[in-house]
């Protein structure tokens, strides 16, 4: 389970080092195999390991994409969907498209989200929290949940 979040820099090659604790984490869950892919509602990545990602992969592909909201979804999860391995030290290497998508540059942050993570610009990130929850209506899973 990924939790927290965790500041990071990239950098001018679009390396970036999986902080220590999230490092062990997916060595044991995926001997440090990943798939990085956009996300579809923000400009972030999703990060995942691999045996996440190969069992989301067959929902993804089966959603109706004669839907236009579920098309774009297949769209972009699955044309940036890009397999990376870390190396010995803990270290990937982002590919320009990705770092494009989500406007990385070099403070970065990488926020557990359960079964996977996501990495955001730092200011991409204070920006969507600063924003967060205007215009949306709470859907009603969330009335029940006690904090």
């Amino acid at each position: 389970m990924f939790l927290g979040s965790h500041a990071i820099t990239m950098d001018s090659k679009g390396r970036l080092a999986i902080p220590a604790k999230i490092r062990d984490a997916l060595v044991s869950a995926c001997d440090g195999r990943l798939v990085i892919t956009a996300h579809t509602e923000e400009r972030c990545l999703l990060v995942y390991p691999e045996p996440q990602w190969l069992d989301l992969l067959p929902k993804i592909e089966a959603l109706p994409n004669i839907h236009r909201k579920a098309r774009l979804a297949q769209r972009l999860l699955l044309g940036y969907a890009t397999p990376l391995e870390m190396d010995a030290n803990g270290r990937v290497l982002l590919p320009p498209p990705l770092r494009d998508y989500a406007d990385l540059e070099k403070k970065l942050l990488l926020v557990g989200q359960g079964k996977k993570l996501e990495l955001w610009s730092e200011s991409g990130w204070f920006d969507w929290l600063g924003a967060a929850g205007e215009g949306d209506d709470m859907p009603d899973e969330m009335l029940s949940l006690s904090l």
